[in-house]
């Protein structure tokens, strides 16, 4: 499957990718894993005010984490997110909008 990640971080940077992911419930699994490692690795907090953590938040947490210059600057890192997040969600379209505070799918 063909996935489109956009990653907005403000009105002037944003961060379009395309990549091909082969979603299967292990595959899924492996994306959670990734982000969950990930979120824990940055230090990433709760955005809500119960403190409860959901898939999406932590895809907003690790996109915010890893930063509009390393996406960038780094092919590898970039397609690296936009693969997990694409497994993990199972959708062909993603926009991670970062000011709104939003994953759209």
């Amino acid at each position: 499957m063909r996935a489109d990640v956009s990653i907005l971080y403000d009105a002037r940077r944003a961060v379009h990718l395309v990549t091909q992911v082969d979603p299967t419930p292990d595959a899924a699994a492996r994306a959670r894993d990734w982000f969950d490692r990930n979120w824990e690795s940055f230090g990433c907090e709760p955005l809500r005010p119960s403190g409860k953590v959901l898939l999406l938040d932590k895809i907003l947490g690790v996109a915010d984490a890893l930063g509009y210059d390393l996406l960038a600057a780094d092919a590898g890192k970039a397609q690296e997110f936009a693969h997990y997040a694409a497994l993990a969600l199972g959708r062909s379209r993603i926009t991670v909008d970062l000011p709104a505070l939003t994953v759209g799918y």
